[in-house]
């Protein structure tokens, strides 16, 4: 695990605006093997080993302090799972590929329309009439790419992070 930088954030952490700022992020996440993870209210879910991209919001007082805490989900230093999104992050083979986020902007269902449909139905997507949040695609490097272009497709300036791992 990366050391913190000099303002004590995890190095994974650090293209990441200060908490109070705020806006849409996708989370790529790689998982090399298939599983069932039982996801809230959800159930049992299957996710097929692949790629998978998470749109969320982070517009609330916290602001990117949420994608942190999705980061330290995945490393395994947080175990409370409360949105869909931490079920999977949680898995132990899971893992944040890159973080793509766009700060001040609300995009999060526009951004999500424009990905490949996900396996799951009503993933990351209960507070909206949006299908699913988590799209999905055999290969990282292709829905990375789809990813931009799809905040591109919203004028959205983007910063993007790599992994943490």
């Amino acid at each position: 695990m990366p050391g913190p930088n000099a303002d004590g954030r995890p190095e994974g952490d650090r293209d990441l605006p200060d908490g109070a700022v705020g806006g849409t992020y996708t989370l790529v996440v790689e998982l090399p093997t298939a599983t069932t993870l039982s996801v809230g209210a959800l159930g049992e879910c299957r996710f097929p080993a692949g790629a998978y991209a998470y749109t969320g919001s982070a517009l609330g007082s916290g602001g990117f302090s949420r994608v942190r805490r999705h980061r330290r989900t995945a490393r395994g230093d947080h175990d409370v799972r409360h949105w869909h999104v931490d079920y999977l992050l949680g898995e132990t083979d899971a893992r944040i590929d890159r973080v793509v986020h766009a700060p001040g902007v609300d995009a999060e269902c526009a951004v999500s329309d424009r990905l490949p449909a996900g396996p799951l139905d009503g993933f990351g997507a209960s507070d909206c009439g949006c299908s699913s949040h988590l799209s999905a695609a055999e290969g990282l490097g292709d829905l990375s790419e789809r990813v931009t272009r799809a905040y591109d497709a919203e004028g959205a300036t983007v910063r993007t992070e790599g992994s943490d791992r």
